[in-house]
């Protein structure tokens, strides 16, 4: 359950009065309380002062409390005091990004590029509950196609780009067409004219809207591994249980085997009713079949993989790490000054520990194929298991988002008493270090050895995917290949159809939540 605030709001007519009150979780707290920076007129204004409020006042009471000040936001202090109600921001979003430029670190970067509010509600039910595309929030069409895709050079001079499927939840529409990794999207609708142009061109807006603001599509492709295979799909958005694992294999190489599997997105190990979700089910299952294979080695393919929930990071660490890691640090907590100064009287904890017993893998090594879409909870995996283990990174560096949310559901009422949910708040509210207390890299985490990322290489190719080219290679030689070219030294098409894009849905989510920590605050 995220923690709820609901704002009570007293109509004179067309015009908020300006009386606030707020309650934390479902209880409805009494009294109220007059701002003194404006008078809310509409339902954003309501939205901009609950948010900051929440973020630089304090969570207790939705920021009217004039004893407690438990701001929530972790770069809090450097944001000046700021009249919420301005016109100077035409809505919440546009305060929260002037918000975000005072979160400075050395030589002034902005650190902040992750705090945001989702007005549908659909990312918790993804996260959270592992059902994609659902808006409980609001009345609004749900569900979505369940492929993610992106342009490509097709030539070595990159004067052309081609339209590819990077890839398909096995339980989404596309994944139960057929769709897969590596298809070349050539039409769209019956439109061919689908080039790049351009972030704000009007081929990209058109593809981007038939992709993911559509509920129905029609796509022409060349079959992946061909130029002469082509097929056709009429997809129709749905809701579906979301499987995070695209592929999943073992190898045996130089004698030993090797466990392999894409994760693609950290939904959580239980929903919000405490029970065991399909991802935890996937998830048993696969490590299950690792063990009784006797993997020696384990790599974890996260190279699309923009993070999620922090319990399902934990589940991964604690299933990966050797048994000399059981009931000792797995990783830090980092909140702001206040909230750190009350720890106790908020009910939030400052570290998190391996379970007494971990997953029984004996590992050499655990390899985790990383790129500029490897962020947050992804990060925290890895990192937290360096002071344990040998971990290899393999790839690019990754985004670098070393900080995560705890989730506020922002509500007012109408003049009728009715509640109106506005949004969920994800705003900054710490960061994580490991053991060692390393962590802090907001520049991303460097590779051990680089590797590109080719399109028309299928999930677990050896000799195609230069990354896994490139483990192999060193579980075979114990090192890695000379150059960083694994695959183009073997006579690869020199850099065509090298993934150098990021994936075109700019909806997705991109960070680590813990709603634990929402459920202890008190």
């Amino acid at each position: 359950m995220n923690k709820r605030f609901t704002l009570a709001v007293l109509i004179a007519g067309s015009m908020y009065a300006g009386l606030f009150s707020a309650c934390k979780k479902e209880s409805k707290a009494g009294g109220t309380t007059t701002t003194t920076s404006g008078t809310a007129t509409s339902d954003e204004d309501s939205l901009k002062y609950l948010m900051y409020n929440t973020m630089q006042v304090s969570y207790v009471d939705g920021g009217r409390s004039t004893t407690t000040s438990l701001p929530t936001y972790y770069w809090y202090s450097n944001v000046p005091t700021l009249n919420p109600l301005s016109s100077t921001y035409a809505n919440a979003d546009s305060l929260l990004e002037k918000m975000k430029e005072y979160a400075v670190g050395t030589g002034s970067t902005v650190l902040d590029r992750y705090s945001f509010l989702d007005r549908t509600g659909s990312l918790s039910s993804s996260l959270q509950d592992g059902v994609s595309g659902s808006l409980k929030k609001v009345a609004a069409t749900s569900g979505d196609y369940g492929m993610e895709v992106t342009y490509v050079y097709a030539d070595a001079s990159k004067t052309t780009t081609y339209l590819y499927v990077l890839y398909v939840d096995k339980n989404s529409p596309a994944g139960q067409a057929g769709l897969q990794r590596g298809d070349r999207i050539t039409a769209i609708n019956g439109d061919t004219n689908i080039s790049y142009d351009g972030t704000s061109g009007s081929n990209y807006t058109k593809v981007i809207n038939a992709l993911y603001n559509s509920t129905s599509v029609t796509l022409k492709v060349n079959k992946v591994g061909t130029s002469s295979t082509t097929a056709t799909y009429s997809l129709a958005t749905t809701t579906y249980n979301i499987n995070p694992v695209l592929f999943d294999t073992t190898y045996t190489i130089n004698g030993a085997k090797v466990g392999y599997f894409v994760f693609y997105t950290f939904t959580s190990t239980y929903t919000s009713k405490g029970v065991a979700s399909n991802t935890k089910t996937v998830l048993d299952a696969l490590f299950s079949k690792f063990k009784s294979e006797g993997i020696t080695n384990l790599i974890v393919d996260l190279r699309y993989n923009g993070g999620g929930s922090v319990t399902t990071a934990e589940y991964l660490d604690s299933a990966i790490a050797p048994a000399s890691a059981a009931g000792k640090t797995m990783y830090y907590y980092l909140y702001n000054d206040k909230l750190t100064a009350n720890l106790d009287q908020v009910g939030l904890e400052a570290s998190v520990n391996f379970p007494a017993n971990t997953g029984g893998l004996a590992l050499d090594n655990v390899f985790f194929i990383t790129s500029g879409n490897t962020a947050s909870a992804s990060e925290m995996t890895l990192n937290n298991l360096k002071p344990y283990m040998n971990v290899q990174l393999v790839g690019t560096t990754t985004y670098g988002k070393p900080c995560g949310f705890i989730t506020f559901t922002l509500s007012d009422y109408d003049s009728t008493g009715k509640e109106q949910y506005l949004a969920d708040l994800y705003a900054i509210n710490f960061a994580t270090e490991n053991a060692n207390h390393t962590g802090g890299d907001y520049s991303g985490i460097s590779p051990t050895d680089s590797a590109a990322d080719y399109i028309d290489a299928p999930w677990g190719s050896l000799t195609q995917d230069e990354n896994l080219y490139n483990i192999k290679y060193y579980l075979t030689n114990g090192s890695y290949p000379a150059n960083t070219g694994g695959r183009l030294a073997a006579g690869s098409n020199s850099g065509v159809l090298r993934v150098s894009k990021a994936p075109l849905n700019t909806k997705k989510f991109s960070g680590m939540v813990d709603y634990r920590l929402g459920k202890k605050l008190k």
